[in-house]
């Protein structure tokens, strides 16, 4: 992969706070990466693995909100 940027090569690989706010999840087969908001939401940032009709899907595109839902289980 090839990243072009005017930042210092120090300032653009420094970033841990920003990295340590992303998760992975798994949504309807879809393997994402989100960043976790308040009121048990989550923004999804990329996918990760997926079909490549997924892409096409804007229930994927990134920048949509995820709503987390408590759920019981039974068990």
């Amino acid at each position: 992969m090839t990243h072009y940027t005017v930042m210092p090569e120090d300032a653009y690989w420094d970033n841990k706070e920003v990295a340590d706010s992303y998760t992975e999840i798994e949504l309807g087969g879809v393997l994402m990466q989100v960043r976790m908001e308040q009121n048990n939401q989550a923004t999804i940032i990329r996918l990760l693995s997926c079909s490549l009709d997924d892409y096409l899907n804007p229930a994927f595109a990134p920048g949509q909100q995820i709503t987390f839902r408590p759920v019981l289980k039974n068990e």
